[in-house]
């Protein structure tokens, strides 16, 4: 068994896992379940307002060489 081998034996599995992921999702024994998951990108929720702060309420930048 030398090295092709062993990549043609990886290439199958893989075939073989992509088939059945893909059997598993498109089953409609799953729809029930994927149904909440089909409309996550829809379920925008509105963000709070971003919070200003004035410029006089912020401590300048120091720098501290002690620990």
């Amino acid at each position: 068994m030398d090295i092709q081998d062993l990549r043609g034996l990886g290439t199958l599995i893989v075939a073989i896992a992509f088939i059945g992921m893909s059997l598993w999702v498109f089953s409609s024994r799953r729809n029930a379940d994927f149904a909440e998951a089909r409309l996550a990108p829809f379920a925008d929720e509105p963000l709070p307002p971003p919070v200003i702060e004035p410029l006089s309420k912020k401590q300048p930048a120091v720098r501290s060489n002690q620990p």
